[in-house]
């Protein structure tokens, strides 16, 4: 794990989201600063993304949010993969357990990120719970004796979101972000299907998007941005404790450390979560 890794910022990344996209809307920041240090980053998406689109029947769909995820990747260095599982349909399941199970065996990150089990998607529970349940048993050699088992769990941490049932997320870490935002921005805007389709179409305001490439990157930034003034807002009370004042144009990831894997050590903290505030 990362108390074997050298003393380099280098690490083994694993991002599990839900869909092609959550990676990059949720962990952008801190998978850019990675690859900036030269970590070895992998982003799945565990189910298709067939439903994500207002016009485009499933199977086209498939197909075209697989291209537009190995570009995201691509465009940082970084691998990108997205799963067979159906979109929309994601539950916590034994093969979905065993298939995580066997990932994060064979990938062997020193973290991994992903949804927390409350969220307003299905699919993101889902995978959450699913990572949960994993957590230990990527130690268990006769679970998935197909795969050798890890001697450790890796550190699992959970995205950020702002919802506060059951319980709020613990901010474990923030980060700010603002070195890594253009870059974030070009990984988002491959996901074209998402971003200048079905998301604005779905908020009402597929109209605002603009033709020009160039100008939809500046669109897509300031329509991200007030996602990031929400989050300051939520987390302002833990911002307040280490003492930062956040500027208007300030961009902040949170992450929360999951109790059901290895415990984060101030070392650990340093490497995984480097420039942590």
């Amino acid at each position: 794990m990362c108390s074997t890794v050298s003393s380099d910022s280098a690490c083994r990344v694993l991002v599990l989201g839900a869909h092609p996209d959550d990676a990059e809307v949720s962990a952008g920041g801190l998978i850019v600063r990675h690859r900036q240090a030269g970590s070895t980053v992998r982003m799945i998406s565990v189910t298709d993304g067939r439903c994500g689109h207002h016009e485009r029947p499933g199977e086209q769909l498939v197909a075209e949010r697989r291209q537009e995820a190995a570009a995201s990747g691509r465009s940082i260095g970084a691998e990108y993969l997205t799963w067979d599982f159906a979109d929309g349909s994601l539950e916590p399941s034994l093969p979905v357990r065993e298939a995580l199970i066997r990932e994060i065996r064979s990938f062997a990150p020193d973290l991994v990120l992903t949804h927390r089990p409350y969220d307003y998607h299905p699919d993101h529970r889902a995978v959450g719970t699913a990572v949960q349940d994993a957590s230990y048993l990527v130690t268990v050699p006769h679970v998935c004796p197909d795969q050798p088992a890890l001697t450790r769990d890796p550190i699992v941490a959970y995205m950020c979101d702002l919802f506060t049932r059951p319980t709020k997320m613990r901010a474990d870490v923030l980060l700010d972000i603002r070195d890594e935002w253009p870059t974030l921005i070009q990984m988002a805007a491959c996901h074209q299907s998402q971003f200048f389709e079905w998301l604005p179409f779905h908020a009402g305001e597929l109209h605002q998007v603009p033709e020009d490439p160039a100008e939809r990157i500046t669109w897509l930034s300031n329509w991200l941005e007030p996602h990031h003034r929400t989050r300051v807002k939520h987390f302002q009370a833990e911002l307040l404790e280490r003492n930062v004042s956040p500027p208007p144009d300030f961009k902040l990831e949170v992450y929360e450390i999951s109790e059901y894997a290895s415990a984060m050590e101030p070392d650990h903290r340093r490497r995984l979560f480097p420039g942590a505030l």
